[in-house]
């Protein structure tokens, strides 16, 4: 296996879904291509709850950021999209780890999508909550991120 040092390459990442009052987190790793949610993060103002942020890196010890940059459909940029690179932006002064971005357009929508369907199937039981469509959302970024790197 490549380790970051050789390839410039994130093996594992933390990926987000940007809010103003909360942020979906999840968690990607490129040798077994998989992603998973890991929750939300409180966010103010877009701001995020830095201790919970600390403890989330401390822990999954990431080698790279994945921020999900919002658009409209047409793929001009939306009034969010500045916000979110901000946020990156930050992270990259924070935390002093590459941060890379992927389309997250329409990941909201089809994490509740697919977040409705487990309800139906019976896989999920307790009612969906707006914290369980931004972790969703969030691993849907992930997931897109890994999907465009070479397995390791």
């Amino acid at each position: 296996m490549n380790s970051p040092s050789t390839t410039n390459q994130p093996l594992a990442v933390l990926a987000f879904d940007f809010g103003l009052r909360r942020i979906g987190v999840a968690f990607g790793a490129v040798p077994s291509g998989t992603a998973s949610a890991l929750g939300v993060i409180a966010a103010r103002d877009g701001a995020p709850d830095r201790e919970q942020l600390d403890r989330l890196i401390s822990e999954w010890q990431p080698d790279g950021l994945v921020v999900g940059l919002p658009g409209n459909t047409d793929g001009t940029a939306s009034e969010m999209t500045e916000k979110t690179q901000a946020f990156g932006e930050w992270l990259t002064q924070n935390y002093q780890l590459p941060v890379e971005y992927v389309d997250e357009r329409f990941t909201s929508v089809e994490a509740e999508s697919i977040l409705k369907e487990q309800r139906r199937s019976g896989a999920r039981k307790r009612k969906i909550q707006k914290t369980d469509i931004d972790a969703m959302a969030a691993m849907l970024i992930a997931q897109s991120w890994l999907d465009r790197k070479p397995a390791a």
